[in-house]
């Protein structure tokens, strides 16, 4: 089993910063892809960005670009988001996602994170 726990969200005005972080824990092999995703209040879930196994980053959604950094710790089983001049619609919930591969059973599977809350007040 894989459990992924995101940290770091809570409420910031417009123009501050948070960092969201997200461990993964449990029979580990390997770890792929790591993204986030996050959901605004009555909206469908959206990809923020991915982070590949060897720190390339990719597919920065354009709302975000410029602003959000993910990066990760691979000694850590870990992703970070650093979200600068963060603005009121980017309240949402905040997901994590990583393509694990397990030890027992020897399996290849996405997982995700239970969301973190991030609410910026304008």
């Amino acid at each position: 089993q894989v459990q992924l726990v995101e940290s770091g969200g809570g409420s910031v005005q417009a123009g501050g910063s948070l960092r969201l972080s997200c461990a993964a824990s449990g029979s580990i092999r390997s770890i792929g892809d790591m993204s986030w995703y996050r959901q605004p209040p009555g909206k469908q879930r959206e990809l923020v960005g991915v982070i590949t196994s060897v720190g390339s980053t990719k597919n920065y959604a354009d709302a975000v670009k410029g602003r959000f950094t993910v990066s990760r710790d691979n000694a850590k089983n870990t992703v970070y988001l650093q979200m600068n001049s963060l603005k009121p619609e980017d309240t949402a919930v905040y997901y994590c996602n990583a393509w694990v591969v397990t030890r027992e059973p020897l399996r290849a599977n996405g997982y995700w994170g239970q969301g973190t809350q991030v609410t910026v007040s304008s």
